[in-house]
């Protein structure tokens, strides 16, 4: 061609450019018919030529992108290269939001439910589970779907670039940080806005600006070869300029906030219709394609889907392209599209598997030396090597401002305690409420996979306030419950509260009848479940929260709707119960030993406070409640600490280990609350697939024998231990917080009270006094009763004046203590816990403590039995994993300074409704010498014989 007609052609087509954006291919889409229409999505079915019952994949393009996406050109069409392989394909077009109605409001949730309905569409059109497969965003919406559906009529999940660990490598490699603080800033602004098309096109032309400048410069330099330029002209078209869309803003602050912020993709606990959803359910094939030069959804990131679907067969096939390469492009039609089909024909049983997908746990990670070199070249080289000398210069005061963080956050929490005074306002329902005032739409509980908004439950209590107070209940009365662990327990436990009345917390396996009595309660309140364990001739109304269903005669529904709802009295004050206020009653002991346990509002939120600040809970945690509310731990270290901290509350009834895990994963659960041996039940089940990978950090709770927290850290690890102990009386806290000394309850928590040991004589029971009779303060290793003054001016009930000098006053325990070294307690046992023996006093937990180390143990308890010589023998219950030799309790024995005089076996160790063993039942129960048993005799266990049983201890 000679060069005028070189220069003729190339002004003939850069005029058609300019008129028309591009040249004009004359190129037709794949047809296709919109079979069905929801909301916020079309799905389109591509007429291919196929049999009605030909295995179906559904594609799913991004936000930002077109569903074009996959119907570039014919020369760039996913579909038309599905339809080759004899796969029928399906896309949902979400269309353009920005001239859809309302399409700039939808949320990440409108996304989901559109791909949802596609599969039911697909599944009942076809007759055959459907193969769901998505690009970038795309494919995190297959995730979802999946995991929404728990895999129900999905027969495989392929991604293309979807990132599902998005704190492992943030986007564009920009450091977590700062990524974290840029999404909280933007969050509030971004939800009411939306980012253009042309805003998109912008940012990913950004990512390679040589590229952008390089290609613009070549395809203007060949405009005269037409021909040349046809067969990629529509594929520049989609990318300079048709294939960009607007992304709705509520949308964006979702995947921000949940995804980003939280990393929900990987630790579970997002929201879909009011469930709970974890990719940690999902059980089909999946095939994830990962970008070996993808900047966006770089390799770790896509690479983790492997942890978050602990249960899925994991496929992966790596692409030496970036992200918009994996899908679109000669590498996609001559790799990617031919494999996908392949892969669904190997599934659907009518093909090999493809030879260039690997198991993705012997997937090898591309070297980022390589990313470089493809990218940009030597000159892109030395930019990308002095930004990442820049970013890491930057990041190391970031990383170390984020250390500082920690503490520093909680500040505001250990000020709050350390000024509250008696008079100062502050409660569970006060709490509640502040946490409702700045997050009313955040999840904020989660029940048997539902999940529930603050705005909800406080509805919910205010309406459960208008219930009591129609019923009388009044500030300062008691108010009997008997409910299992729910949201509508505390709700309800929160609206008497609210009103000032006190929540008397029976428990389930307790006796109600005395625990009332001992309650002076005036009004029971219980739960469907519970409501005939009430005793007949209770002298106290019975009500049932049974949310509108029909109730038994004589049984009443405590709430009050709003249309049915009474003016509240002038007395009510909302919130108005003050630190120094009696607010709750549980109860400690059983049979004749029951004894209530009083808690003021001052005292929950002194242990609230402390567990939220040395847990540092905050609205990235979730804390797993499977301790019951009427437990301490329940109310004041679950409850207390998550709603104090921010965090998120999952709740459940019972500790099942055959879903523990399932529910753990869909909520996202970071920290677990425990009572004494509850954990116990986890270790003896299998390994549950879901537990792999898991998200917990921290175990917190009170009571863990030392060899079961071992155990505990060494299977769920990288999660700890952190141990709490707190006194009935006195405002006592104490926390290990660093979790290195195992058994030590650590030491006390900011804003507690101010603790001292008192020097104590177990033989006579007594506080070791000095010469003027003032108690002697213990040194380190000392064994002494522990004494509690309280630092914020709350009322100490039960003081003692003049205890170790004139006019203080302390409020002594029955708890026994020692003090290391260091400063960190050990918790020996109560005083009620020594047992008298012919070698002198000895405290039983300890003994049980160092059997409990012992593998084979499960469990121990120690108690006394009447010896017959008139002193105490030592006995010490176990219950066994796996049968235990003698020897090893002998050489165990040596190492103990008062070895027990008997031990024995039983079937199973009797538990309260929190784990503790029950020393009492055991004894009433005997020893079973059908059971291994065994007597200490001449420094060695021998077995015991019924002879021998006779001789020490005097039976009645």
């Amino acid at each position: 061609m000679s060069a005028l007609g070189r220069v003729t052609r190339h002004a003939q087509n850069l005029l058609e450019v300019a008129r028309y954006g591009g040249l004009q291919t004359g190129e037709e889409p794949t047809p296709y018919d919109v079979v069905d229409r929801g909301p916020h999505h079309r799905l389109r079915r591509y007429d291919v030529g196929l049999p009605g019952d030909a295995p179906a994949v559904v594609l799913v393009p991004p936000l930002m992108v077109s569903s074009e996406v996959f119907d570039v050109s014919p020369n760039a069409s996913a579909v038309r290269t599905l339809a080759a392989g004899g796969v029928q394909p399906w896309i949902v077009d979400f269309g353009s939001p920005e001239h859809e109605p309302g399409g700039l409001e939808r949320t990440f949730e409108d996304h989901v439910l559109a791909v949802d309905s596609a599969v039911t569409f697909v599944r009942r059109e076809t007759g055959r589970d459907v193969h769901l497969a998505g690009y970038s965003q795309g494919g995190m919406f297959c995730y979802q779907t999946a995991a929404y559906r728990r895999s129900r009529d999905i027969a495989s999940l392929t991604t293309f670039g979807s990132p599902v660990d998005m704190h492992a490598s943030p986007p564009f490699k920009i450091p977590l940080p700062v990524a974290e603080v840029g999404a909280k800033v933007a969050g509030g602004t971004i939800s009411r806005t939306a980012i253009p098309g042309w805003m998109t096109r912008t940012g990913f032309r950004a990512l390679d600006p040589v590229g952008a400048v390089t290609g613009r410069l070549s395809f203007l330099w060949a405009l005269h070869d037409r021909e040349a330029l046809l067969p990629r002209e529509g594929q520049r078209q989609f990318l300079m300029r048709d294939g960009w869309v607007a992304f709705p803003g509520p949308s964006l602050e979702y995947v921000l906030n949940q995804f980003l912020i939280h990393n929900r993709m990987l630790a579970g606990g997002f929201e879909v219709a009011g469930k709970a959803v974890s990719l940690a359910d999902l059980t089909v094939p999946i095939l994830t394609f990962v970008g070996e030069v993808d900047e966006i959804a770089q390799a770790p990131s896509v690479r983790a889907i492997r942890r978050a679907a602990p249960r899925a067969q994991v496929f992966e096939m790596s692409v030496r392209t970036g992200h918009f390469g994996i899908v679109v492009g000669s590498t996609a039609m001559a790799t990617t599209w031919p494999v996908v089909g392949s892969w669904v024909t190997w599934l659907e049983g009518a093909g090999e598997q493809p030879a260039q997908i690997v198991e993705q746990e012997t997937a090898e990670s591309v070297q980022a030396l390589e990313r470089i070199e493809h990218n940009v070249g030597l000159v892109a080289e030395f930019a990308e090597a002095t930004g990442r000398r820049i970013v890491e210069a930057t990041s190391h005061p970031i990383q170390r401002a984020r250390r500082l963080a920690a503490p520093v956050a909680q500040i505001p929490r250990v000020g709050r305690v350390s000024s509250m005074k008696a008079s100062t306002r502050e409660s569970l329902a006060l709490e509640f409420d502040r946490a409702a005032s700045k997050n009313a739409t955040t999840v904020g509980f989660l029940y048997e996979g539902m999940v529930y908004d603050y705005a909800t439950i406080n509805y919910r209590v205010d309406r459960l306030v208008r219930g009591l107070v129609r019923r009388g209940v009044r500030p300062g009365d008691r108010v009997g419950i008997l409910m299992h662990t729910r949201p509508t327990g505390l709700a309800l436990i929160t609206a008497v509260n609210r009103i000032g009345a006190v929540a008397v917390l029976l428990r389930p396996d307790g006796d109600a009848a005395r625990e009332a009595k001992l309650g002076r309660v005036t009004l029971v309140i219980a739960d469907p479940d519970h409501a005939e364990h009430v005793p007949p001739g209770l002298p106290h109304e019975v009500l049932l929260l049974a949310g509108g269903a029909d109730h038994p005669e004589g049984v009443g529904d405590l709430e009050v709707r709003s249309k049915d709802a009474d003016p509240l009295p002038s007395w009510y004050v909302r919130n108005a119960g003050r630190a120094g206020d009696l607010a709750y009653i549980l109860f400690a002991g059983s049979g004749e030993n029951t004894r209530p346990v009083h808690l003021t509002n001052g005292r929950w939120a002194l242990t609230a406070y402390g567990v939220a600040t040395s847990a540092q809970l905050s609205n990235k945690d979730t804390v797993f409640s499977v301790s019951p509310m009427h437990h301490p731990a329940g109310l004041m270290t679950a409850i207390g600490g998550a709603v104090v901290g921010g965090a998120r509350l999952g709740m459940v009834s019972d500790l099942d280990p055959a879903t523990f895990w399932d529910e753990a994963r869909r909520y996202g659960v970071t920290v677990v609350s425990y009572t004494w041996t509850e954990l116990n039940r986890l270790l003896d089940a299998p390994r549950h697939p879901a537990e792999r990978d898991h998200g917990v950090r921290l175990f917190l709770g009170s009571g863990m024998p030392r060899g079961l927290w071992r155990r505990v850290q060494e299977r769920f690890a990288p999660a700890r231990v952190l141990e709490f102990w707190a006194s009935s009386e006195g405002g006592a806290i104490f926390g290990n917080v660093t979790g290195v000394k195992v058994g030590s309850v650590g030491r006390p928590l900011p804003g507690g009270a101010i603790v001292r040991l008192a020097q104590f004589d177990r033989d006579t029971g007594e506080l070791v006094r000095d010469r003027d009779g003032y108690a002697l303060p213990c040194q380190a290793g000392q064994l002494g009763l522990l004494m509690a003054q309280e630092r914020s001016g709350l009322p100490s009930v039960g003081a003692s004046r003049n205890v170790f000098r004139k006019g203080d006053s302390w409020v002594p325990s029955t708890s026994l203590f020692r003090r290391d070294a260091d400063g960190d307690y050990w918790f020996e046992g109560t005083v009620d816990e020594i047992v008298h023996t012919e070698a002198g006093a000895v405290l039983g937990p300890p003994v049980a403590a160092a059997f409990e180390e012992l593998e084979q143990v499960r469990s121990a308890v120690a108690y006394a039995l009447p010896g017959r010589d008139g002193a105490d023998v030592l006995v010490v219950a176990l219950d066994l994993r796996e049968e235990l030799p003698s020897a090893d309790l002998t050489r165990l024995a040596r190492r103990l300074p008062e070895p027990p005089g008997i031990i024995h076996v039983v079937e199973r160790m009797p538990l309260s409704s929190v784990g503790r063993p029950l020393g009492g039942a055991v004894r009433q129960a005997g020893i079973d010498l059908g059971l291994p048993a065994w007597r200490h005799q001449k420094g060695e266990y021998r077995d015991l014989t019924e002879a021998a049983l006779t001789r020490l201890v005097a039976r009645s």
